[in-house]
């Protein structure tokens, strides 16, 4: 039988394939069904390798927002725009930690809060611990708490209420 793809060649690989519910027979030379099926050979390797030695393949992303690609930012360390922290998000991660040490922001370590956002989570911690405090019956602790929730109030408030 003659290869289907060059047909000039004897066939000497048989190749079956579902296509659509339905068998579809290829009938290829030797050389031809390396250069149809290497380069998914190739791919199928890279996976596995990869997965052995706990190396991830991507590829190439470009943000859609200002057309950076990410080779570019591992070139230059630079990210393009707001974006870019989305669209490499799960790439981004190994460096931040390396660099950072965390993830998440905590906000500068000593100092004193300020944005509002702050403001409201440290009220909350101390709202819990008054809570506690109450239900301990340890009154004066309690006490302590509330005032130091009202400073932070006053504080924070800047003519507010809150």
């Amino acid at each position: 039988m003659i290869c289907q793809n060059c047909k000039k060649r004897e066939a000497t690989v048989n190749h079956v394939e579902k296509i659509n519910g339905q068998a579809c027979a290829f009938h290829l030379c030797a050389a031809c069904a390396n250069e149809m099926f290497s380069s998914f050979e190739s791919e199928v390797a890279n996976a596995i390798f990869s997965g052995l030695f706990g190396e991830e393949t991507y590829g190439e992303s470009v943000c859609p927002a200002c057309g950076l690609a990410f080779s570019e930012y591992e070139r230059t360390g630079l990210l393009g725009c707001p974006s870019c922290y989305d669209v490499f998000n799960e790439r981004l991660l190994p460096y931040i930690t390396r660099i950072q040490g965390k993830t998440v922001h905590v906000g500068k370590e000593g100092g004193v809060n300020t944005s509002e956002h702050d403001l409201h989570l440290r009220l909350s911690s101390l709202q819990r611990d008054m809570e506690s405090a109450l239900s301990r019956g340890d009154y004066r602790e309690a006490g302590r708490i509330n005032e130091q929730m009202n400073a932070l109030k006053k504080r924070g408030a800047g003519g507010r209420r809150w």
